[in-house]
């Protein structure tokens, strides 16, 4: 399976270098480089990708609202945020919105490969402080109401595997599903408790069940 990516950077150097990077790796396709949020907006209907590389410092539009917007969109793309340095303010304000991780711009190439692969099985590339900065805000929220009640028994079974930490992939193996289908059940578990990402998701389902 081909991974779609597009890219959103102002840097047109940067911008250039990473769609180079990602059409000359096998099992790569970049679908649209863009230099703003609001390009990237007014052009995804028409080439929807399965993860975004988003600068999270951009002129007009932020980042941060920019991914708020997308996961509004099309809450089954993943976004990787891009960032110089470790802007931990920026990043988990992101991931509140929906981003699934973040990479440094000073990153190997094979790291930002292996990001976008581990993004694409369903993983979430961050540093373990910005991970347990996501956890902590999660708990403050309280309890939810029942998220579960709505879920059928094959949701609650994908959102179990999720809450277990357990990658597309995974949930798929051990459910005997394709890694497609369980995209889709993600993406109605999302509607159905109003999140954003997984990290949201396993939160308020563990948070209902207790």
């Amino acid at each position: 399976m081909t991974i779609r990516v597009a890219i959103v950077e102002d840097d047109e150097q940067v911008r250039e270098n990473l769609a180079t990077l990602i059409n000359a790796t096998r099992g790569f396709e970049c679908v649209g480089t863009h230099p703003s949020g609001e390009h990237l907006l007014e052009t995804l209907p028409r080439r929807r990708p399965d993860v975004v590389l988003m600068d999270i410092h951009l002129p007009g539009m932020s980042g941060v609202e920019c991914v708020r917007r997308l996961k509004s969109q099309a809450a089954e793309v993943q976004v990787v945020m891009l960032t110089v340095y470790d802007d931990s303010e920026r990043i988990f304000q992101a991931l509140q919105m929906g981003a699934s991780g973040y990479l440094l711009k000073r990153s190997t190439t094979d790291e930002i490969l292996r990001a976008l692969e581990e993004v694409h099985r369903g993983g979430a590339p961050m540093s373990s402080y910005i991970a347990r900065k996501v956890v902590q805000s999660f708990r403050r929220q309280g309890p939810s109401d029942r998220p579960a009640e709505n879920l059928s028994k094959r949701e609650t079974d994908v959102l179990t595997y999720v809450s277990r930490g357990y990658t597309n992939k995974e949930i798929a193996d051990a459910l005997g599903l394709s890694a497609e289908t369980v995209r889709g059940y993600l993406k109605t578990i999302y509607s159905k408790l109003q999140v954003r990402s997984r990290t949201e998701a396993a939160m308020k389902f563990r948070d209902g069940r207790e």
